[in-house]
């Protein structure tokens, strides 16, 4: 008789007759791909249980919509992200159906859970507490090429980020509403987030604050970011507010619109001094209803390097002098022929 062995492939036993008994070399590797056909729900869950318990890449068909009709959970429309996730979209979008009768936000990482989403939208979540698109609650969410646009929440109307770890890379953030704060993003509970490269366009905090970004209690820092066309009550591009750490790079805060602060309002509370750094940073053509067209400076400090801050109504600080190296024409601006956002070709940002 004569026996064959391939190595780290089979285990061959022979008994009466010939009998061949394949023994498992092992759980699949982490990085095993997951492929998801085009809409398929109820794949794309097992797909995102499964890597939840092994890891591993779950692989989206190209430019196909994965439409949510109902959640997976009483607020998720897909389950908890609790273990290590990878979901590659290929141009793909994840959406809450527009028509569906119940409120949930697509995407939930939870404490320990780590969600990296590549080359992906995430469209019409919507929920009754906070982050329409995603909410990150202590895990760790990770953005690359991707996109959030029209979610809507009472905070955070794209994505809250809660005590986690938020990296957005190419990224944009795009038309979502927050009833309070937080339109675009809710950094928040000591969380951190770090944005390169993207954008927060025309979002909206409807009766409260942070337009496009809302810091509160958080660290953030934004390079090379535009950060356009947002409106809020008090920080219609950015409020920084109760300790938290705000730095800006190469950043451009234009065409936003609040009552007051409507480029960036940086505001110290009984929590602790709000800080803001801008280095080589443009804040222009924002729109204030009563004061503090580029910066609203309540308390706080501001630092400005290498940071031209032009061109905002009805003034480019305030109040006077609460911004060192910022100051405000002898002569009324009058705000701009349109509040609209300007084609990027229109647009230059700071090298």
């Amino acid at each position: 008789m004569r026996f064959i062995s391939r190595s780290g492939a089979l285990t061959v036993a022979v008994g009466a007759g010939l009998s061949l008994t394949v023994l498992p070399t092992g759980a699949a590797s982490a990085a095993d791909d997951i492929p998801v056909r085009c809409d398929d729900i109820p794949g794309l869950v097992a797909a995102i249980n499964q890597a939840n318990t092994n890891g591993g890449r779950i692989t989206l068909a190209p430019r196909c919509t994965y439409t949510l009709t109902t959640p997976d959970n009483p607020d998720d429309g897909l389950p908890e992200i609790t273990g290590e996730v990878t979901i590659s979209g290929n141009g793909s979008t994840i959406r809450r159906d527009p028509d569906a009768t119940e409120s949930f936000r697509i995407f939930h990482v939870v404490s320990g859970g780590t969600l990296t989403l590549k080359s992906l939208t995430v469209s019409g979540g919507v929920s009754s507490n906070a982050g329409g698109g995603a909410l990150n609650e202590q895990g760790t969410l990770n953005l690359n090429d991707a996109a959030f646009k029209d979610n809507s929440a009472v905070t955070g109307g794209g994505i809250s980020n809660n005590g986690g770890q938020l990296n957005l890379d190419r990224t944009t953030v795009e038309r979502n509403t927050a009833a309070d704060f937080g339109g675009g993003i809710l950094n928040t509970g000591d969380g951190t987030t770090t944005m390169k490269r993207g954008s927060l366009l025309k979002n909206r905090a409807v009766t409260s604050n942070g337009g496009g970004f809302e810091n509160q209690l958080g660290t953030a820092s934004l390079e090379s970011v535009s950060i356009r066309g947002n409106t809020g009550i008090e920080g219609g591009g950015i409020r920084n507010v109760n300790a938290s750490t705000l730095n800006l790079k190469s950043t451009t805060l234009r065409d936003n619109i609040a009552v007051r602060g409507a480029g960036l309002s940086n505001l110290t509370t009984t929590a602790g001094t709000a800080t803001a750094t801008l280095v080589d940073s443009l804040v222009t053509r924002n729109t204030a209803i009563t004061a503090g067209g580029g910066i609203d400076n309540q308390a706080g400090q501001v630092t400005l390097t290498n940071t031209r801050v032009i061109d905002n109504a009805p003034d480019n600080c305030a109040p006077e002098g609460s911004v060192p190296g910022c100051t405000n024409p002898t002569a009324t601006i009058d705000p701009p022929a349109t509040q609209g956002l300007q084609s990027d070709d229109d647009i230059k940002d700071p090298e």
